[in-house]
């Protein structure tokens, strides 16, 4: 084939591909958009990934999103600095001079994996750096710290088992609910039963198709976390104010296990059953989802999260009023500190 033939068929390819983003582009749109608002927004679209690639960001909550953006010179896109997708506000723009595209899902796993696969789809990321508080698993740990794990699972994934059913079956784990009768610790009079914890089936760009993989860990990336391995050096906030503060510094720690479930996880009897059974540090709501949406496309994931409570291990009311703004900022701090030490080739046209 000759030259200008195979000019030809790139210019084709690239015909194709943008019809594809413009179509994709328009099924994520709200059904009330006229066709003119979204043939606008997919042109929007194309050009904001013409600035491309990005680091995508991805968080949960008001308080995450205040203390991130409070803490970091981010830069918005001067042509384009947001698209609104979905319901959902896509920040554009650069941090220490990366260009970073950032969206705030909202709780819960469907959100989560909702607002990462759209992310994936329509613009032209690298990877995602998903990051917000959790409630603290492990003793080891303290309000405060920050932890970027090597391993999530989803813990939210339950058969709940008839109290006469015989366990064995291909769960990871189960809790016989009996076992925290009280005053008596007897389990064949409770008619709850027992939960088995399953696994995910993952679908994935390197697997076979419609062959999912049960899986019961999603792992992070590991390159990512090689990079973040020196942030445990970091010094990261104690105080909330002048009056409220932590007992000791804070530390981040690499490497950990960590659980997500529709679940906010209060009670200190579930908490030691978590930590006893599957040695997690930390329960969130959100990134088991982002981390498998991720690891199912092919992309790299880190996962970065502040300690906001005990998760049901204190004495009174839940910490996270008096320490989610610490963990948020600490939590912030964290990912800062990551997007520095990512590689320069991250920081296109700039």
């Amino acid at each position: 084939m000759d030259n200008k033939a195979t000019n030809q068929m790139a210019s084709l390819d690239h015909i194709l591909l943008l019809f594809i983003i413009i179509i994709s582009s328009l099924h994520v749109l709200p059904a009330s958009a006229t066709s003119a608002d979204k043939l606008k927004t997919a042109t929007t679209i194309r050009k904001v990934n013409r600035k491309g690639p990005y680091v995508g960001l991805v968080t949960v909550i008001e308080t995450e999103e205040d203390a991130f953006l409070d803490s970091v010179e981010f830069r918005p896109d001067p042509n384009h600095p947001f698209i609104d997708l979905s319901g959902r506000r896509f920040l554009i723009g650069k941090i220490q001079g990366k260009n970073v595209m950032y969206v705030r899902c909202g709780r819960g796993m469907v959100n989560a994996a909702a607002a990462t696969q759209q992310m994936i789809d329509l613009f032209d990321v690298k990877g995602i750096v998903h990051f917000g508080i959790a409630g603290n698993i492990n003793n080891s740990m303290s309000i405060g710290d920050v932890s970027i794990p090597n391993q999530i699972t989803n813990a939210g994934l339950w058969d709940w088992l008839n109290p006469d059913k015989a366990e064995g079956g291909d769960d990871e784990a189960y809790l016989d609910i009996g076992n925290y009768n009280v005053p008596q610790r007897d389990g064949n009079n409770n008619m709850l039963g027992s939960l088995g914890y399953g696994h995910e089936q993952l679908y994935s760009v390197t697997g076979h198709i419609n062959s999912p993989q049960n899986v019961f860990w999603i792992n992070t990336t590991r390159e990512w976390l090689h990079l973040a391995a020196d942030l445990e050096k970091m010094e990261l906030l104690q105080c909330v104010n002048a009056s409220l503060c932590l007992p000791e510094k804070p530390k981040l720690v690499v490497g950990l296990k960590a659980a997500t479930a529709n679940i906010f996880v209060d009670n200190a009897v579930y908490r030691d059953f978590l930590y006893d059974t599957f040695e997690v540090s930390s329960s969130d709501m959100e990134s088991s989802a982002v981390a498998m949406t991720c690891v199912s496309n092919g992309y790299p994931v880190i996962v970065i999260r502040g300690l906001s409570d005990l998760a049901g291990a204190q004495t009174g009311t839940n910490a996270i009023r008096k320490f989610g703004s610490l963990a948020a900022a600490n939590t912030a701090k964290a990912v800062l500190e990551f997007i520095k030490k990512l590689p320069s080739n991250y920081n296109v046209n700039s």
